[in-house]
């Protein structure tokens, strides 16, 4: 998967959060690469207590939450891991 610019971001997927798009697809979670840009863009909630990684978070469904774990340094965005959360 190639970069991504978002506004003047270039969002750039680890090796690690690449592959996990197949990891969730094999356990029966699609997540699109848009679904990842858009918590990151317009996230719900930011959490801010493991900085300098950042972790945003959007519902995407009834019942989970996607959290996005990135770091930013300068314009660039760089995506660790991404994983659904269950609603309590």
């Amino acid at each position: 998967m190639p970069s991504k610019t978002w506004g003047n971001n270039m969002v750039i997927f680890t090796k690690h959060a690449k592959d996990k798009f197949e990891v969730l697809r094999r356990h029966g979670f699609l997540v699109s690469k848009d679904q990842v840009l858009r918590t990151l863009k317009n996230p719900e909630f930011t959490d801010r207590s493991r900085y300098p990684l950042l972790i945003t978070q959007k519902q995407v469904s009834r019942k989970y939450v996607l959290r996005v774990v990135f770091s930013r340094k300068y314009d660039i965005i760089k995506v660790i891991t991404f994983y659904p959360k269950l609603i309590k």
